[in-house]
């Protein structure tokens, strides 16, 4: 059983299952038989006969799949679970042996931070419900489960076990999977610096909380207000929405968006706070394109600029998955505006661009949205993505390294927190949790009212909120748990929302953009980030090894030094892309060197070399020296092009990498140079970091 929670990742994993040929020049598709989510499960099964008892003809899906060679079955979560726990009995139950293994993608789902519920999860009461029902349909059935997501979270790992297996961002960007981040271009407005400030008095534009006149609506009363108010970045399209702060970073962002040829400049992704932004994102786009004179010549296709929410079909699912096929696959959509629906799991490998419009406080929901630009894509030669921030989102989330618990979130509610506190195990553990839980009992019941405190009471013995976690704290842990639990419904009672939801602030003050330029890191310039450079390699080439070792002694560098030597690296900071951008800010060239070359030039004085001349000239240096045969030489052209992809080329690589050993390895390829290649790969190094430098 392949599990998903959308029916876009389901049709998204059947499309790689007849994509990827993994056997014989065959797709799974082709090897086995498969069925889809347009399929639903295996029509027959077990049917109850009058009386509770097996109908004789009933077969098992196990039976089933016997009789159909099926090898694997395609669900979403929402489906299995109208199927296993709302049946009406008209629908085959499965039984809890029907399948030997289940994979669940995205296995993550369920966190609750800055989520808007859409397509089928507005089932569910809230994201607690969901997890509960979620976790309800793994426990149902006795298979192995195995969980995918770059993003465990406790939820995660309370489901399926700590993971039993890690591949970082930084490896996958290491070994060639995904691709960097250039520096985040960091934007500011007059008004996202100074925020927007009404006096007692002044009159403004009041909308309800879906943005509208509550009674027209439309946008149209104003109201006195009764006391000053202030909004700062926070609030920007939520509690008060400014058009003219959206015109202003739009216009200035529009040049770099490139709508129009998308097979050349790749994609664009803009994240929005809710459906009325997206619109208002996608209207001011369309007219800022047209206009002749910044843009002369430009004709936009009419679906150029696309919103994909989960309002934008209408509520039909399969319009939805239309519009993120038509942006995936087609190359008139240059650029999708979305809230929520294409932050998870939906694979674009052409988006290069990311503008961070809104902010969000989970750092899943960050890291989900960023990984929408991680994918290589050949056919842009794509080697980084940029990223826009004008609302400061990567600013504040790029720092959170660490899984952050879900149940210590203040917006977490009793179910999650109890599903928590039920699974806390040892003392530290369940204390802490059952300290989660009364701290949001006692937040929830400043607020209630009268008839909730009464039916509280109703259900906690008589006692009001204050006494019940009095003598809930007074309680052994095992002891304070079980009673934590047997009151649930006590305390659900206060999940309930107590105050109406505030009113949007419709302002039409000017704003420009009044700063607009790529950070690196703690340097505001490109000039300060290599100085730092620079100085971190010489105050660190004797106490880092792989460095060490790169500027006296290069032939003898390894593949994992160098990937050593990039993570730390990478940990102040330092990144290939990164580098190459303000180098080529400084230079107004475009620069595509490889680290090897960065670190030796800003080390010892080197030329500074891109990586495809650096190893065509050693290679062309290589041949000069030799009389290769044919056969050579077409081996040499093979090690050249491995070259490309990598920075470094050594003995042990031969009997290392599968391209070659599945050849016959060192053994075999030192026969074919006649017993001179750990000469040849030893001058070969030699010819590659000929280039100069005091160290050289």
């Amino acid at each position: 059983l392949f599990l998903v929670d959308r029916n876009a990742l389901a049709k998204q994993a059947e499309d790689k299952f007849n994509e990827v040929r993994i056997r014989d020049l065959k797709t799974l598709l082709q090897i086995y038989n498969v069925r889809g989510i347009k399929d639903g499960l295996p029509p027959s099964d077990r049917r109850k006969a009058p009386g509770g008892q097996d109908a004789p003809d009933a077969k098992s899906v196990r039976e089933f799949l016997d009789d159909n060679t099926l090898a694997v079955q395609i669900a979403t979560v929402q489906s299995m679970v109208i199927r296993l726990f709302n049946n009406d009995g008209t629908a085959p139950l499965p039984g809890i042996t029907d399948f030997d293994l289940i994979i669940v993608d995205e296995a993550h789902r369920g966190y609750i931070l800055d989520r808007e519920m859409g397509e089928e999860e507005l089932l569910y009461r809230n994201q607690a419900d969901y997890q509960s029902q979620y976790r309800r349909v793994l426990d149902y059935f006795d298979a192995v489960k195995i969980g995918l997501t770059a993003t465990p979270a406790l939820h995660t790992t309370q489901i399926f076990g700590a993971p039993i297996f890690w591949y970082t961002y930084t490896e996958a960007v290491d070994e060639g999977w995904l691709v960097d981040h250039d520096a985040p271009h960091k934007m500011k407005t007059r008004l996202t610096e100074e925020g927007i400030h009404y006096k007692a008095g002044d009159t403004v534009t009041v909308l309800d909380p879906a943005g509208r006149d509550p009674v027209t609506g439309e946008i149209a009363h104003s109201e006195l207000l009764a006391d000053d108010l202030d909004f700062d970045v926070d609030d920007f399209n939520r509690r008060v929405i400014n058009e003219e702060t959206d015109r202003a970073i739009l216009e200035e962002i529009a040049p770099d968006l490139h709508p129009e040829a998308p097979e050349v400049y790749g994609k664009t992704l803009i994240f929005a706070v809710n459906d009325t932004h997206a619109d208002r994102i996608v209207d001011i786009l369309r007219n800022i394109y047209k206009d002749r004179e910044k843009y002369p010549g430009l004709k936009l296709h009419s679906r150029a600029i696309l919103k994909i929410t989960a309002a934008a079909g209408g509520g039909d699912r399969e319009r939805m998955l239309e519009l993120v096929r038509e942006f995936k696959n087609e190359n008139h959509v240059g650029i999708a505006v979305t809230v929520d629906l294409l932050s998870t799991g939906v694979d674009v490998p052409e988006i290069t661009r990311l503008v961070f419009m809104r902010r969000v406080k989970s750092r899943i929901l960050f890291v989900q949205m960023m990984g929408r630009a991680t994918r290589n894509c050949k056919e842009l030669h794509k080697d980084h993505f940029d990223i826009y921030d004008p609302v400061g989102t990567y600013e504040s989330l790029q720092s959170w390294s660490d899984m952050r618990p879900v149940s210590a979130n203040p917006k977490a509610e009793f179910p999650e927190l109890s599903d928590g506190l039920a699974m806390a195990e040892g003392e530290d553990k369940a204390r802490a949790q059952i300290r989660q839980v009364l701290a949001r009992l006692q937040r929830r019941a400043k607020r209630a009212d009268a008839d909730t405190l009464e039916q509280f009471a109703a259900h906690a013995d008589g006692q009001t909120p204050e006494q019940f976690a009095a003598a809930v704290r007074e309680l052994p842990t095992e002891e304070a748990r079980t009673v934590l639990l047997t009151h649930q419904k006590a305390l659900e009672l206060l999940d309930k929302p107590f105050h109406h939801p505030q009113p949007v602030i419709l302002s039409n003050e000017p704003d420009e953009v009044i700063y607009n330029q790529q950070t690196y890191g703690d340097y505001d310039s490109p000039e300060d980030y290599l100085a730092a450079f620079e100085s971190y390699l010489r105050e660190n080439r004797d106490e880092i090894a792989s460095l060490r070792i790169l500027c006296t002694r290069p032939a003898e560098l390894t593949r994992a030094s160098l990937i050593q030597l990039r993570q730390a690296l990478r940990d102040c900071d330092f990144t290939k892309t990164q580098l190459n951008s303000a180098l080529s800010r400084m230079t107004n060239q475009e620069i595509a060197a490889d680290i090897v070359s960065l670190i030796r030039r800003y080390a010892l004085g080197s030329t500074l070399k891109s990586h495809e001349e650096r190893i065509h000239g050693a290679v062309e240096k290589l041949k000069a020296a030799h009389a290769f045969n044919k056969v050579e030489l077409d081996w040499i052209q093979r090690l050249e092009d491995y070259l490309m992809n990598e920075d470094v080329l050594t003995v042990s690589m031969f009997d290392e990498d599968p391209r070659y050993r599945s050849q016959g390895g060192f053994a075999r390829f030192n026969k074919l140079f006649r017993g001179q290649l750990a000469q040849i790969v030893e001058e070969l190094n030699v010819y590659l970091f000929d280039d100069g430098g005091n160290g050289a």
